[in-house]
């Protein structure tokens, strides 16, 4: 009997402990991922959206500012950002090679454009695993200031000797003829490499025209509109 009722007692201490531990796993289980704090910069590569797609019109930039990740559910995130923005676009103008018996000159100019934004990104990130996710959702901008910048190369080649001349001019842009607020939208995916690095790439299309259009006639408007691709890292605390 003694041996029956010590059976017992084993049995309803060891049931006991496996239901907490149960309990502690559902617990943990339905608790949501922790807010955390981040800091990012990247590289941007701009153009205008009436240019055609190629290499030589993408203005290379940068993108850098803080950001904090909100767990709204276990595999959905909300992503609110601060960056320093640069977009813009390079346009090559020019360019030509030309040979003379031994010696050829080779010549081309650009002119870029560089636009400088506060940008707020909202992303709406989803996990489909642990340690990858999609994301997408607004961006709003606001533009602080610009230039237009004009480059010219001319290289000279004679036999094994080559000589390289450059010149460039550079003129700020009057900011009553940019829009002050910007908005687009954003697409992207990124890869967690550690608990608090990361990696990111995101496409960002702007919904509205980069110029003022507001007294210019309609025939006239200048439609272009950003587009900016972003490679970047990021780090959690």
């Amino acid at each position: 009997m003694k041996k029956l009722f010590l059976g017992l007692a084993m049995t309803a201490g060891t049931m006991a402990l496996a239901q907490e531990q149960v309990k502690e796993v559902v617990k943990i289980a339905n608790e949501k991922p922790p807010v955390r704090f981040g800091i990012k910069a990247g590289a941007n590569a701009a153009a205008f959206s009436e240019q055609k797609l190629s290499i030589d019109n993408q203005k290379i930039g940068f993108n850098a500012g803080l950001f904090v990740n909100i767990p709204l559910a276990d595999k959905i995130s909300f992503q609110p950002e601060v960056l320093y923005n640069q977009m813009g676009a390079k346009s090559v103008i020019t360019s030509n090679e030309v040979t003379t018996g031994s010696t050829t000159v080779k010549t081309e100019a650009n002119s870029k454009v560089e636009l400088n934004y506060i940008s707020v990104p909202l992303m709406f990130q989803f996990r489909p695993a642990k340690s990858f996710y999609f994301e997408a959702g607004p961006e709003f901008s606001y533009f602080l200031d610009g230039k237009n910048k004009g480059e010219t190369t001319i290289t000279t080649t004679n036999g094994s000797t080559t000589a390289t001349q450059y010149a460039s001019a550079s003129e700020s842009i009057d900011k009553d003829d940019i829009k002050k607020f910007n908005v687009g939208l954003g697409l992207g995916v990124g890869l967690d490499i550690t608990d608090n690095l990361g990696i990111n790439a995101r496409y960002i299309s702007s919904l509205t025209h980069i110029a003022d259009n507001s007294d210019v006639p309609e025939a006239n408007k200048n439609i272009n509109t950003n587009r900016v691709f972003q490679l970047g890292l990021s780090y959690k605390f």
